[in-house]
């Protein structure tokens, strides 16, 4: 890790420790929200604006708002290094007063599931995680707005079919998967292999070892034997910026290289300079601080001194992530708040405030997000909502929206889904049936 990034590490942890997100002396009137953090090691070059926006968020919540109606919320890291064992840990050391585990990992989202069943706690995994969890009725405690791995492959699909002239013109072509090989890196593999199937493209896929994220000159000079006509990076941390860098190297056409929304850091597109221009990323949410949500974070945490995260990186396109996956914890919040008229809110209420979760346009103007994200809604039975995304593109200063927003093929997926969610429950033995209502908020 560079080393500012050491120390704006150190500076968080002093932040924190001097009661930054400070709760108010009566903690009844608190909620705790605990969230996995990696600002160390190979991940930390992603998992930082992340964890910042998030942080930054909350803050704002609490300085400008007073918290969410009135109850501030204690916000913490738990520092996992992206390490599945130590995210459990974290899950364990949390999950007796914390209203949502936020993994950060699809390893630790596979490993917190079953656990998460019996010990009624919520899961938050924001467009990561098991993609079958989207199956509300056999995942009850599983969130994962506001799409899936699943739908994100099958934009991919659409947009390399946008890219050729229509669906019938992908008979014949070859799409590469470079692929972090961990549960991550392998979740979009049953749809494309499905949709290969379907449309008579080739796939071919090119694994990279996790020690290998910053090594992938073997792998690239198999691209280059392949020569696929379009390549999708399921790529996190040191991978997305050497990938970017090796496209480059061997010619490949830069454009061509589409990353999952996770491949889509400033950093990522940073490490190609100039010859990144055109780089591509799918996003559901937009970059730069032109948005009233980031100049209120602005005014009310960084310019006050409550952020350790500098003011130039404050609108980036993955910090901008982090912002919206604290929003969708307040605004679940909220809607536990109208559904009990609780103040302060339990774990069970949280669930039943992700469940009926429904941020439409108005809503994302009221709280100053407006063409920020498109709406999101989740419902007892579908807790994604496989809603849309769009193609970023590098323009060699930053992320701009390339075309229109992209509708998963819901038809192809969900399917999936329910199946693969059915044989989850099979494999998994005496997995608890779904005894939690379903209701609509008022």
């Amino acid at each position: 890790m560079k080393t500012s990034s050491i120390i704006r590490s150190v500076a968080l942890g002093a932040l924190l420790a001097a009661g930054a997100i400070a709760a108010p002396a009566n903690a009844q009137e608190t909620i705790y929200f605990s969230n996995n953090a990696y600002r160390t090691g190979p991940f930390s070059g992603s998992g930082i604006p992340i964890g910042d926006g998030m942080r930054d968020y909350i803050s704002m919540i609490n300085e400008r708002d007073g918290g969410v109606n009135g109850v501030k919320i204690i916000y913490e890291e738990c520092e996992t290094g992206y390490d599945t064992k130590k995210s459990i840990e974290c899950y364990e050391q949390v999950k007796s007063k914390t209203i949502v585990y936020s993994p950060w990992s699809t390893g630790a989202t596979l490993a917190a599931i079953p656990r998460a069943h019996v010990d009624k706690l919520p899961i938050l995994s924001m467009a990561y995680g098991l993609s079958a969890s989207a199956d509300g009725t056999n995942f009850p405690w599983v969130f994962i707005p506001p799409l899936t791995y699943w739908d994100g492959a099958s934009v991919m699909v659409k947009h390399m079919a946008n890219e050729l002239g229509g669906m019938d013109k992908l008979k014949g072509k070859k799409l590469g998967l470079i692929h972090l090989d961990a549960p991550f890196g392998k979740e979009p593999i049953p749809v494309l292999e499905s949709l290969a199937k379907k449309y008579g493209f080739e796939l071919k896929l090119y694994p990279v070892a996790a020690a290998d994220m910053q090594n992938q000159g073997s792998l690239w000079l198999s691209i280059r034997r392949d020569r696929p006509d379009f390549l999708y990076n399921q790529g996190w941390g040191a991978m997305n910026p050497t990938a970017v860098k090796e496209a480059i190297k061997n010619n490949f056409p830069i454009n061509k290289l589409v990353g999952v929304w996770w491949a889509g850091g400033d950093d990522d597109a940073r490490a190609g300079g100039a010859e990144a221009k055109g780089y591509r990323s799918l996003n559901f949410n937009a970059a730069g601080q032109n948005f009233p949500v980031i100049q209120d974070i602005l005014k009310h945490v960084v310019e006050k001194g409550k952020s350790t995260t500098p003011k130039e990186k404050v609108g980036e396109n993955l910090y901008n992530r982090g912002v919206y996956n604290s929003m969708l914890v307040v605004e679940a919040i909220r809607t536990a708040q109208k559904l009990t008229g609780k103040k302060v809110i339990t774990p069970e209420d949280m669930r039943r405030g992700l469940e009926n979760l429904n941020v439409d346009e108005a809503r994302l103007k009221e709280i100053g997000m407006a063409g920020f994200a498109s709406p999101v809604k989740v419902s007892c039975t579908d807790h994604s909502g496989h809603h849309k995304a769009y193609v970023a593109e590098w323009d060699g200063t930053k992320w701009t929206q390339k075309g229109d927003w992209i509708e998963p093929m819901k038809d192809e997926v969900r399917p999936l889904i329910e199946a693969n969610a059915k044989d989850y429950v099979e494999k998994a033995g005496n997995w608890p049936k779904r005894t939690e209502p379903c209701e609509k908020s008022s």
